[in-house]
């Protein structure tokens, strides 16, 4: 009876550590963004939290370490970058979504403190906070480029996202497209860095046109012209999956 306790015990203890060690060598997909990519989850949802929803997630984990109301360039100041930097392993891949909070003029006031500078070029400027305290704020387009080159450097597939579009529409009743500013950007670095671009912007607004706009404000807006509900989440969710597809990334074996 005693050797057949010890076996069963043997057996259980082998069977964790063979379960641990498949959880451990799963590859992980680390997204970073802004409040479209994670939110309270109440009345405002980000589609970051239904992404496991249509994933295999015994094969694959999702980590979200969006934050609302970050920026490419607070993303880095308040330390979340680094955080996610250092949970890096080889094999994993990082899906990065920013634009919604990027758009003020920097500078050391509460409106410029999320702000960047436009574009893709590697210029700066320096503020002065005061204390001897100053900031390096740079282009929107270099902070996605340090990105994309640190997790490379660990051996992770980075994939730039363009921004989910907003509850606004032009004057020929069409959603109001990022592919002049933020969205283009993007699409410039991913070319640039030889890393797959993934036109999110453009997959919902494709959707949001057939629908029209009535359809779209009382399906997925239920306030501002940002932030989306759980149903207009897990439309930008599938919008994503449908973007795996369309760049044919490593990730489609993990669509369920």
């Amino acid at each position: 009876m005693k050797h057949t306790i010890k076996w069963i015990g043997m057996a259980l203890t082998a069977f964790l550590l063979i379960s641990f060690a498949k959880q451990q060598n799963k590859p992980t997909i680390y997204l970073i963004g802004d409040s479209t990519v994670k939110n309270s989850n109440k009345e405002y949802w980000g589609w970051g939290t239904l992404l496991p929803e249509l994933l295999d997630t015994t094969r694959v984990r999702v980590d979200n370490h969006a934050m609302a109301g970050r920026s490419t360039r607070t993303f880095v100041k308040e330390g979340r970058w680094a955080k996610v930097d250092s949970l890096f392993k080889p094999g994993d891949f990082l899906l990065i979504q920013f634009g919604h909070n990027e758009g003020s003029k920097p500078d050391t006031s509460r409106q410029g403190y999320r702000g960047v500078l436009r574009g893709i070029g590697q210029d700066s400027i320096v503020l002065d906070w005061g204390n001897g305290k100053k900031e390096t704020v740079r282009t929107y387009g270099e902070n996605l480029r340090r990105f994309v080159i640190e997790a490379k450097k660990k051996g992770v597939t980075p994939i730039l996202l363009s921004m989910i579009p907003r509850n606004q529409w032009d004057d020929k009743g069409k959603v109001k497209r990022a592919d002049r500013d933020f969205g283009l950007w993007a699409k410039q670095i991913a070319e640039e860095q030889g890393v797959a671009f993934l036109d999110l912007n453009s997959i919902t607004a494709d959707k949001y046109d057939r629908l029209g706009p009535e359809a779209v404000k009382s399906s997925y807006f239920p306030g501002d012209h940002t932030h989306t509900n759980k149903d207009g989440a897990r439309e930008n969710a599938l919008s994503v999956v449908e973007g795996f597809r369309r760049i044919k990334s490593q990730l489609v074996q993990y669509i369920k």
